[in-house]
């Protein structure tokens, strides 16, 4: 079986998820594991080595020729896969890097270095004739659209990988019917298509499939109910630049008033907060700063973080729920409410205890 590896800070899902429709392969998300034989969710982006094992043996059994999965800047950084023994990787794509996680990694120098290590492992495998050209080495798609891209461009150029730039800027597929919403979601596929046509999918198939993408589990999901007048969606988005996407996109469609309902989730990158304040109220019309999940920290002390990166006046309302009923309650028709943040979680962790949440059910639930 072989295996593909999708890195970056955002857009891992959607590329992962894209690349096994074209490739009909199993895959391996931080939403879902679909191992052709059956579907389930692990609770990380990439599972621990032991279940990693038991995930790949039941993908060969149900018949998996190519299995696509996520690879975490954690996942890299601790070989939770197994780097050259249990996961040996037949090409693997970056998408972007920009700021979160920096908990861990505590620079963006770092985090750059962790994720171009993983190029690194795929071409450690490599063992090159001096004739060999470039293209029978393992395919590593590069994005040009978003952060670091031509860094790792450069960078990966170095190793023994055949190394494909992609750019929405000059598309290798017509995406005129790609019903997914934003350029990051067009760099998200070019990705996909890239890697998967390097991977002998043919074009004209990859070409087919595009029209057939639907979106799905949070990633600027339309979430329908007939007692709001505006039109609401919930995201994914929980850094900076994801955030800045995904209102830059809904801007595209949007009518009337923007609005955004998000926070920061608690023990993680405190530095990104005010950055996601600044985005929000740069791009938005109406903001509301809410919890997302404050994990072990005091709510309030993570909006006053967030809102302190706004250039103006914004609205706060700590209870998530309120805050999403709040917003959907006032916006009108024509207007647009993004729920970022949470996508396609289904709990709020708060001091310990993880508590049914669902942005999309909040907002089916919602009645004037």
């Amino acid at each position: 079986m072989r295996i593909w590896g999708i890195t970056g800070t955002n857009g891992k899902t959607t590329t992962a998820w894209v690349l096994a429709e074209f490739m009909k392969a199993a895959y391996i998300t931080t939403v879902e594991v679909n191992t052709l034989r059956r579907r389930f969710y692990t609770g990380y982006t990439t599972p621990p080595l032991a279940q990693l094992k038991e995930i790949y043996a039941e993908m060969e059994s149900a018949g998996a020729a190519d299995c696509v999965m996520e690879v975490s800047s954690h996942a890299i950084h601790q070989n939770r896969v197994g780097f050259g023994e249990t996961t040996v990787f037949s090409g693997g794509a970056f998408t972007n890097l920009s700021e979160d996680h920096l908990d861990y990694h505590k620079t963006m120098e770092e985090y750059f270095r962790v994720k171009l290590s993983f190029a690194e492992r795929i071409a450690e495998g490599v063992r090159a004739r001096p004739d060999s050209g470039r293209r029978d080495f393992p395919p590593f798609v590069v994005c040009l659209d978003g952060g670091y891209g031509r860094e790792m461009l450069e960078a990966a150029g170095r190793l023994p990988l055949n190394v494909i730039p992609v750019t929405a800027e000059r598309p290798r597929f017509d995406l005129s019917g790609l019903r997914l919403a934003g350029a990051y979601n067009r760099s998200n596929v070019l990705v996909a298509a890239a890697l998967a046509e390097a991977a002998g999918v043919p074009h004209d198939e990859i070409q087919r499939t595009i029209p057939t993408l639907v979106p799905r589990w949070g990633r600027l999901e339309r979430v329908e109910n007939p007692d709001v007048r505006a039109d609401a969606y919930v995201d994914f988005a929980h850094t900076p630049d994801g955030l800045e996407k995904v209102l830059g996109a809904a801007r595209g469609f949007t009518r009337g008033r923007l609005w955004v309902v998000f926070g920061a989730g608690g023990d993680r990158d405190p530095m990104k907060r005010p950055l996601m304040g600044e985005a929000a109220a740069r791009l938005a019309d109406e903001v509301v700063v809410t919890s997302d999940n404050p994990r072990s920290e005091d709510p309030m002390s993570i909006i006053r973080q967030v809102v302190a990166g706004a250039a103006r006046p914004v609205r706060v309302e700590p209870d998530r729920r309120a805050a999403i009923f709040g917003a959907l309650a006032e916006a009108a028709e024509g207007d647009v409410v993004i729920v970022a943040g949470k996508g396609h979680e289904t709990t709020q962790e708060i001091m310990g205890v993880k508590h049914p949440f669902d942005d999309r059910e909040v907002i089916r639930s919602f009645r004037r």
